[in-house]
């Protein structure tokens, strides 16, 4: 099953990265850390990373193509997932196998698209248009 709770996070960052503060991102991904008993932070340490790093990146993928836009994503998924399960064997901790870990990370890459959409329809998260401003009048 993918992560759907990574994918509405990054697809939130990257399209509106004011929709998602990081230490709402660092509370709601540390408790999932102790709901889904992994261990404490290191899941969250990679996905606040992840989303700063797709957070200041925000403005230039505004114009971007959603296949350039899905690549990025997929990318950064892709280089945590892969530190995850790095960290997690040189510290012997017992986790998933490999095969179970990549089916998930292939699951999160072809679900995006789905997630970016139903942000879309349900939420009305966009790219905003250059040059758009907010109710205060701010440029976005």
């Amino acid at each position: 099953m993918p992560s759907f709770l990574l994918l509405l996070t990054v697809t939130w960052v990257s399209r509106r990265p004011s929709f998602a503060p990081v230490f709402v991102i660092a509370a709601i991904f540390f408790l999932a850390d102790m709901l889904f008993q992994r261990p404490p932070g290191l899941w969250t340490a990679l996905v606040v990373i992840l989303t700063e790093i797709l957070r200041s990146r925000a403005r230039h993928m505004r114009t971007m193509p959603f296949w350039l836009e899905w690549a990025t994503v997929s990318t950064g998924i892709a280089v945590i997932s892969g530190i995850y399960w790095f960290t997690l064997s040189m510290v012997l901790v017992s986790d998933a196998s490999i095969g179970l870990g990549l089916l998930q990370l292939s699951l999160n890459i072809l679900a995006y698209p789905l997630v970016v959409f139903l942000s879309y329809i349900l939420f009305g998260v966009s790219r905003p248009a250059p040059g758009q401003v907010d109710e205060l009048g701010h440029r976005i």
